[in-house]
């Protein structure tokens, strides 16, 4: 398999996605020679307000997505956490990097647990999951919007903007902030997010070659997993307005393998939360994971979503 043109990677910017741009790079030599093309996005722009107040995540993933369409680009690199539940048409997700530890740390000076920080605590973060998660257990938390990259909010946590902020346990280790990750919290105190450490490669869906090279280079198990964390998520209908978790991981050996999938759902005000699990077999993981879904659709009823949306 030959091509005489490297292929054209699109990613955003910032020193993780650049990162993770690097990481598939690698991946596919020395079968092909790659170029990294970096594209801003809107996401990348608007640093000030929630994803859910300027449209959701869609702002990470549109102008890539366009080059890919329009055929400037050959394959893009996402962080699978950032993805839309359903794609632009053309377009799929053809392969995903085995997975990296998908908990989130808290980065608080001392303070090693959600217990630790001190009361009324000014709490850092741009995620509602985590937000909800946090006024769940520590009502008295003083939670408000911090964006930017790893860097830009590790800095404002030392100049003293914030007592603290949480972040992916994958995206520290893949910058080597390992100093940063020795302490992660259990997904028993923070449900991680869909996807969240797992990276995922999007093509245009009728380009062989390149679905034949990514196919190479697909982790299966990380791809089962995050199908049936996504499944859940599209089932919830969720988006940047509502919290929700989400984990699935393989367990056991040869015919005993099966899926321990958790999911959770919250208002964004911490004071409701609901959370389930499921174990089933590896084959029937997606399906499991939406009608563990649908299960919580049940409870918080038809208006739980659409709420201050």
């Amino acid at each position: 398999m030959t091509r005489s043109e490297p292929l054209r990677i699109g990613t955003r910017g910032s020193p993780l996605a650049l990162a993770q741009a690097r990481m598939v790079a690698d991946a596919l030599a020395p079968r092909v020679a790659t170029e990294i093309v970096v594209v801003k996005t809107t996401g990348d722009h608007i640093l000030d307000r929630p994803l859910a107040e300027i449209g959701g995540k869609g702002l990470f993933t549109k102008e890539i997505e366009d080059r890919l369409i329009e055929g400037t680009l050959d394959l893009a690199v996402h962080s699978m956490k950032d993805m839309p539940t359903i794609l632009p048409k053309g377009l799929v997700i053809a392969a995903m990097l085995p997975r990296a530890d998908p908990r989130d740390v808290l980065i608080a000076g001392r303070a090693r647990r959600i217990a630790d920080l001190p009361q009324g605590a000014r709490v850092g973060t741009a995620s509602l999951r985590r937000a909800a998660q946090l006024l769940s257990a520590r009502p008295d938390l003083a939670v408000s919007t911090l964006r930017g990259s790893v860097q830009t909010r590790l800095a404002r946590i030392e100049r003293g903007d914030f007592h603290a902020t949480l972040l992916a346990k994958a995206g520290l280790d893949r910058l080597g902030l390992h100093e940063r990750t020795r302490h992660p919290l259990e997904p028993e105190e923070m449900l991680p997010a869909v996807a969240q450490g797992a990276v995922g490669i999007e093509c245009v869906a009728d380009d062989t070659f390149v679905r034949a090279l990514l196919a190479e280079i697909d982790d299966a198990d990380t791809t089962l997993c995050v199908e049936a964390e996504r499944a859940f998520l599209a089932r919830l209908d969720g988006s940047c307005r509502t919290p929700i978790a989400g984990w699935a991981r393989i367990a056991g050996e040869g015919d005993g393998r099966h899926v321990n999938f958790d999911g959770l759902v919250a208002s964004p005000d911490g004071r409701t939360v609901h959370r389930g699990r499921t174990t089933v077999a590896t084959g029937d993981a997606a399906t499991a994971a939406g009608m563990l879904g649908a299960e919580l659709l049940s409870l918080v009823g038809p208006d739980f979503f659409t709420v201050g949306s």
